[in-house]
C-alpha cells in the first residue's frame, strides 16, 4: 500500500501520527496552563503539571515516529525526517550519539526544528558542560532551529552555546536558558543577537561569586531592541537583568512572568520595569514572598486581561477603599477591607493565586504547629485579599484559579480541607464567587471543590461510603467513568490547545494560557 499513495499524502498521515503541534507552539506553558490528573502506579491520583505533560507527549511523540520508520524501507524513508524533527532528552549523554548520527548524515541536522534537554534525573552523570562539545556540533548543524529548552544549569558552556546559536540558528523564536547570574553579559549579546526570539524564559542561579556586583563591561551600555519579543519569563536572581532591562525597547512585550521563588532579599525593582513595559502587557504573573504594591502595578498596566499574584501578600488598606463592600463579602469577622485597585480595572478577566498553602490546614500546614500566630496571619492575609476580588474592583472577573500543583495534591491526599474554620474558608470563598458568578478552580482547571474519584468499590473512606465533609464532587459525571487513561488527557490537553490557536490567529500565541 505504501507504494499507492505519493510521498506527500504519507508526510501528511505521518504529521497528524506524530501529534507535534503542542510541542512546536512557540509561546511557553505559564503558571495558569493547567494541570491535569494522572494515576500513579499504585493507584494513587496525582497532580501533572503542564510542562510535564508536554515532555509526556514528546516521549510518546518519538515512540510513534521510531515505530514508523520500523515499518518497512519505504516509511523509514519519508519518515526520518519527522524523527529527528524535535530532539528531546532527559539524559544528557544521548548527546554524544546523537552527534554521531549527524555527522554520518549531515542532511538530518536540516529537519531539527525543537531541541528540549530537562534536567531528569542529576544522578545520570555530569553536568551540561560535560556536554558542551558534542552540543555545539549539534547545534551547528540545525540552521533551522526554532525552539531551544535547556533546563540543565549551564555555567561556563553558555558562552560557547550562545555564539554558536547567533552564527547558526539564526531563525531561534523560542529561548529557555538556566545560567548562574554572573553570565548577565553573555545573555545580554545572546539576545542582542537573537532578534526573531518571540518567547525566552530565564532561570537565574545566585552568583558563585564572592563579590555582589556582578561586572557588565561593555554590556551594561547596550540597550536591546527586540521588535519580536511577546512573552518574557524571568526566574530566580534576576535582580540585575530587570534592571537592565527596564532601559531596553520591547514594543510588543504582552506577557511577563516574574518568580522569585523562596527568597525574601534583595527583590527586584518590578515596579520600574514596568513603568517601562507595562502599558503593553496582556499578561502578568508575578510570584513571590515579599508583598509588591499590586494597586501600582494594575495602575501601570491597564490592558491586562490575566493577572496572578500571590494571595498571602499583606496588603495594606488604600487611604480611599470602596466605599460600598458586597454584603456577601462579609464573613462575620473583623478583618478591614482592602482594595486591590485605586480605580475599576475594565479589562482583567482571569486572576490566578500563588501560595494559600496555609488556607485549608492540609499538607505541612496540618503538621507543623510550632508557629501559630504566623499561620494565623497568613489565612487573615488570604482572606482579606479574597474578599477584595470583587466586581467593584474587576468588573469583567469570570474566573479565579488557585495555581498551585502542591495544594491540589494536599486538598486530593487529605479527601478536602481540614474540618472547622479551614472548611469554612472554603465555603465563604466559593460562595463570594457564587453571588459574583465568577468560576473558582484549582490548577487543573476544575472546580475548587472537584476531586478525582476512585471507580465504585475503591471509595476512599474506609468504610466505603461516601464522604460527609461536603467538599463535594462533580456531580455531572458518573464516577466510575473518572479513571481517565493518560491518553485521552493528552488528547483533550492537544484538542484544548488547537481550539486555542483557531481562536487566537490574530492575536501572539501565548496569550492563551489556558
Amino acid at each position: 500500500m505504501e507504494d499507492r499513495l505519493p510521498p506527500e499524502l504519507w508526510s501528511y498521515i505521518f504529521d497528524l501520527a506524530a501529534d507535534e503541534d503542542v510541542i512546536f507552539y512557540p509561546g511557553l506553558p505559564t503558571n495558569m496552563a493547567q494541570s491535569t490528573w494522572s494515576r500513579a502506579v499504585f493507584g494513587e491520583w496525582k497532580v501533572r503539571t503542564a510542562q510535564d505533560t508536554i515532555n509526556i507527549i514528546q516521549r510518546r511523540s518519538y515512540a510513534t515516529k521510531k515505530a514508523i520508520i520500523r515499518t518497512c524501507q519505504r516509511w523509514r524513508q519519508l519518515g526520518t525526517e519527522f524523527l529527528v524533527r524535535c530532539l528531546f532528552f532527559d539524559n544528557p549523554t544521548k548527546l554524544r550519539d546523537l552527534r554521531s548520527i549527524l555527522d554520518r548524515d549531515t542532511s538530518l541536522g536540516w529537519w531539527v526544528r525543537r531541541m528540549h534537554i530537562t534536567h531528569f534525573l542529576s544522578e545520570r552523570g555530569g553536568t551540561m558542560d560535560d556536554f558542551e562539545e558534542p552540543l555545539l556540533a549539534i547545534l551547528r548543524q540545525t540552521p533551522n532551529l526554532e525552539i531551544f529548552v535547556i533546563d540543565w544549569p549551564m555555567s561556563t558552556a553558555f558562552g560557547a552555546v550562545a555564539d554558536t546559536l547567533a552564527l547558526s540558528c539564526l531563525n531561534l523564536r523560542t529561548a529557555h536558558w538556566h545560567i548562574p547570574s554572573e553570565l548577565l553579559s553573555k545573555v545580554i549579546w545572546a539576545l542582542e543577537s537573537l532578534t526573531n526570539l518571540v518567547s525566552v524564559h530565564l532561570t537565574f542561579d545566585e552568583s558563585v561569586k564572592e563579590s555582589d556586583t556582578i561586572t557588565l563591561g561593555s554590556a551594561e551600555s547596550v540597550k536591546l531592541s527586540l521588535p519580536n519579543l511577546q512573552q518574557l519569563f524571568l526566574k530566580g536572581f534576576c535582580q540585575d537583568f530587570m534592571e537592565q532591562a527596564s532601559g531596553w525597547t520591547l514594543p510588543m512585550l504582552r506577557s511577563f512572568s516574574f518568580d522569585f521563588g523562596p527568597n525574601r532579599h534583595d527583590l527586584p525593582d518590578v515596579i520600574g520595569f514596568l513603568v517601562q513595559h507595562g502599558d503593553t502587557l496582556l499578561f502578568l504573573d508575578l510570584n513571590c514572598v515579599p508583598a509588591l504594591d499590586v494597586r501600582t502595578i494594575l495602575d501601570l498596566c491597564p490592558l491586562l486581561t490575566t493577572f496572578c499574584f500571590n494571595l498571602d501578600w499583606k496588603i495594606l488598606p488604600a487611604i480611599a477603599d470602596i466605599p460600598n463592600v458586597n454584603p456577601a463579602h462579609d464573613d462575620g469577622d473583623d478583618i478591614a477591607p482592602v482594595s486591590l485597585t485605586n480605580r475599576p480595572h475594565n479589562y482583567i478577566q482571569h486572576i490566578g493565586l500563588h501560595g494559600c498553602l496555609q488556607a485549608f490546614g492540609v499538607g505541612l500546614a496540618a503538621y507543623i504547629s510550632t508557629d501559630p500566630l504566623s499561620t494565623h496571619l497568613v489565612q487573615r492575609n488570604n482572606d482579606t485579599n479574597f474578599r477584595a476580588l470583587s466586581r467593584n474592583s474587576f468588573p469583567k472577573l469570570e474566573r479565579v484559579r488557585l495555581l498551585s500543583p502542591l495544594l491540589l495534591q494536599y486538598l486530593n491526599d487529605a479527601n478536602g480541607p481540614r474540618e472547622g474554620e479551614c472548611f469554612r474558608r472554603w465555603e465563604r470563598w466559593w460562595d463570594t464567587c457564587d453571588n459574583d458568578g465568577v468560576r473558582l478552580e484549582d490548577c487543573s482547571g476544575g472546580l475548587l471543590g472537584n476531586l478525582p474519584q476512585d471507580p465504585a468499590g475503591e471509595e476512599r473512606d474506609e468504610e466505603g461510603g461516601e464522604d460527609d465533609d461536603g467538599f463535594y464532587t462533580e456531580e455531572e459525571e458518573d464516577p466510575t467513568q473518572r479513571r481517565v487513561s493518560n491518553l485521552a488527557e493528552l488528547r483533550e490537553l492537544l484538542e484544548e490547545c488547537r481550539r486555542m490557536s483557531e481562536e487566537g490567529q490574530q492575536e501572539p500565541p501565548f496569550l492563551f494560557p489556558y
